[in-house]
């Protein structure tokens, strides 16, 4: 379980900014030398440091900064020894044609047209930008927890890569991972997250061959208060057991998998009844004066022996029982979406199985850390908790 963060962090969803124009490449330093840049319009922090394999962090460091902002004729301290970025590079020179004869008339074959320059574009909040004819699609507005769709639209939709560059120095698994588009027939989609503890902008990068579009989302808290539970040693105890690492250790080997999209039909709810005792997203204590966690799931109350039913189509990647999730099944349904229902007193399938949409996988108990019977789902966007009830009669969140 996450710690929620106790500082602030310098959070790099705001080092985005403007398209970015390099100045030509400093000549060579000599050893232990200090590097400098002039920043220029349209600078940002970020892709100073990324494009020359820096992280940002280093740079705020070396700098003495504690902002993330700059402004232009600033100087910048670079590490000795920084590769140039590509853009640094100084341009070819440019080849001189020789003189045309005056009395042979002018090929338009041979009279050339420069490229035209790669696009950054910078995205509104929300609605619809447009770049390299493809189009994308934004929520307006997001909360941490959140899971959504990134929807790419046009010929070459399929083409696109998908990043979300404001995970980088988040508490996130596989930070700003670059994401290949689901779909077909010019529509594609991108399934995202907003990792607990997250209420600074949500950033995306959308890349279609050279020509780039970056945009932002706001994020909002869940605003719950603490919750400290009260709980026997005999249940704590089992948040340190043993057999604990090996518990988290194929827990995290589920949320790496990236598969194809196992399923076509709306997600459905894993019980009948969606009465709910303890919501997502909550943070809460499990031991006096403990650290503070957020509650990953939603609790389902319902009497020991219910059946507990996939929420869609995939494959089972855990069927055991362990300290803290009790029993547990989990079933990867592809797009980096994994399913997960603790505490059950029974099992009924078997890992490599592949289930249906409402197919029986076991039953409600109380095991693990538990306090009475119940059922915790998850639903997990690339090892990030997001809200089960954004799914439930849906085909996306």
């Amino acid at each position: 379980m996450k710690r929620l963060p106790l500082t602030k962090t310098v959070t790099l969803a705001l080092l985005l900014g403007a398209p970015l124009i390099l100045a030509q490449s400093q000549p060579a330093s000599p050893a232990g030398a200090t590097l400098l840049y002039t920043v220029r319009t349209g600078d940002t922090l970020y892709r100073i440091a990324t494009e020359r394999g820096l992280k940002p962090e280093d740079l705020l460091r070396l700098n003495g900064l504690s902002s993330a902002a700059l402004s232009v004729g600033q100087t910048l301290k670079l590490p000795s020894g920084t590769p140039p970025a590509p853009a640094d590079a100084a341009p070819a020179p440019a080849m001189t044609p020789p003189a045309p004869d005056a009395n042979t008339p002018a090929s338009p074959a041979a009279v050339s047209t420069p490229a035209a320059p790669p696009k950054t574009l910078e995205g509104v909040k929300s609605g619809t930008d447009t770049i390299a004819g493809v189009s994308v699609r934004v929520p307006a507005h997001l909360r941490m927890g959140d899971a959504f769709v990134l929807r790419l639209s046009g010929e070459k939709a399929g083409e696109a890569r998908v990043s979300f560059p404001s995970e980088v120095g988040e508490d996130v698994r596989r930070p700003a991972e670059t994401l290949t588009p689901i779909g077909a027939a010019g529509e594609f989609l991108v399934l995202g997250r907003v990792v607990l503890g997250k209420t600074t902008p949500l950033t995306y990068s959308v890349r279609v061959g050279s020509d780039v579009l970056r945009g932002s989302i706001p994020v909002s808290a869940l605003e719950q208060p603490i919750q400290h539970l009260t709980l026997a040693k005999a249940l704590t105890d089992r948040l340190t057991a043993p057999t604990r690492p090996a518990e988290e250790k194929v827990v995290e080997a589920a949320y790496a998998l990236r598969t194809p999209q196992a399923w076509s039909r709306p997600f459905a709810a894993p019980l009948t009844s969606t009465a709910v005792s303890s919501s997502f997203g909550q943070p809460r204590t499990y031991v006096a004066g403990g650290p503070v966690a957020y509650h990953y799931g939603m609790d389902f109350p319902a009497p020991v022996g219910t059946p507990v039913r996939a929420v869609n189509d995939g494959q089972v990647v855990i069927a055991a029982t362990y300290p803290v999730r009790g029993g547990l099944v989990a079933i990867d349904h592809g797009a980096g979406l994994v399913s997960l229902y603790f505490h059950q007193s029974k099992l009924l399938v078997k890992v490599g199985q592949t289930v249906t949409r409402g197919q029986i996988i076991g039953q409600i108990g109380t095991t693990g850390l538990s306090a009475g019977p119940h059922l915790h789902l998850e639903m997990r966007v690339r090892g990030e908790a997001t809200l089960p009830t954004e799914y439930f009669n849906r085909l996306w969140p």
